[in-house]
């Protein structure tokens, strides 16, 4: 009998227990793979127990579903010796906008020279990290040539609560910012839910595409679980309507296997801010 596959995933908003819950129910009664789920405070805690030793007091996961960040820092804690399992449809393709009040002073990025730029939390790669580091290769370095508005929300989240993402928003509205930085999927949400009155904010800048979460799995995991477990990932399918409920909670039509070409930009902005330094 295939032993259990422990699987990591960080609580970030109550529907992940739902989503959990019923990829459990799809892992045991459908892919007939025994697969158990650890839930964690912070991608830290996660990637801790990821690379847990055998004979460590913490809990020990085989396989973790991390943000970007969490993957690299997974990447580089391990020597590279995690590996990437599986990924989202629409984990490709993520951008950051910089976002501005419509027929204010900002209207590129140019103008932010002096003015005050409103980011997300710091660990949050779309709304911060990423930010700061693209502006820095177009010559804009923060604390000398903009300042920084920083709204730190839900630490050890990654940006996954989308809290942080709504403060900078505000920040614009209301003058505190001249600018602000969101995720592409943020500020799709706000145009499609009408979550601001139409036409106040536009966007003056979009950065390049870079690519989002990653199932990673511990660098000794047999590899035989990890491509079962890949395998059953692949055979959900969105035509089927029990499989979709699940999918559409976690957002994705499908599973795909690793696009490793998209985290180049962000494994050097985290390598230059220091989030591969462990505490």
């Amino acid at each position: 009998m295939t032993r259990t596959i422990w699987v990591g995933a960080v609580a970030y908003d109550p529907k992940v227990v739902t989503i959990w819950e019923g990829m459990r129910r799809y892992f045991h009664e459908e892919a007939r793979l025994p697969v158990e789920v650890v839930l964690f405070q912070s991608y830290e805690a996660q990637v801790g127990a990821l690379l847990a030793e055998p004979v460590a007091p913490a809990p020990r996961i085989d396989i973790a579903w991390n943000t970007n960040l969490a993957y690299l820092q997974a990447e580089a804690w391990s020597e590279r010796r995690c590996r990437p399992v599986a990924m989202r449809d629409t984990d490709l393709g993520w951008m950051t906008k910089i976002v501005a009040v419509a027929g204010g002073p900002v209207s590129s990025l140019a103008d932010l020279e002096n003015r005050t730029l409103a980011l997300g939390s710091r660990d949050s790669g779309h709304a911060a990290i990423l930010p700061v580091h693209f502006l820095e290769r177009a010559g804009l370095i923060e604390g000398r040539t903009y300042r920084t508005l920083r709204f730190n929300s839900d630490l050890g989240k990654h940006g996954d609560t989308g809290a942080s993402e709504a403060e900078v928003i505000r920040a614009v509205l209301d003058g505190s910012a001249d600018a602000g930085a969101i995720g592409s999927p943020f500020w799709q949400a706000l145009q499609s839910g009408r979550l601001v009155p139409e036409g106040a904010l536009v966007e003056i800048w979009t950065s390049e595409p870079y690519n989002h979460c990653m199932f990673t799995a511990r660098p000794d995991l047999d590899r035989s679980l990890e491509q079962r477990f890949a395998q059953a990932l692949s055979q959900m399918s969105y035509d089927n309507p029990d499989h979709r409920a699940v999918l559409e909670a976690e957002g994705l039509k499908r599973w795909l296997v690793p696009h490793l070409d998209g985290y180049d930009a962000l494994r050097q902005a985290a390598a230059r801010q220091g989030f591969f330094t462990r505490n």
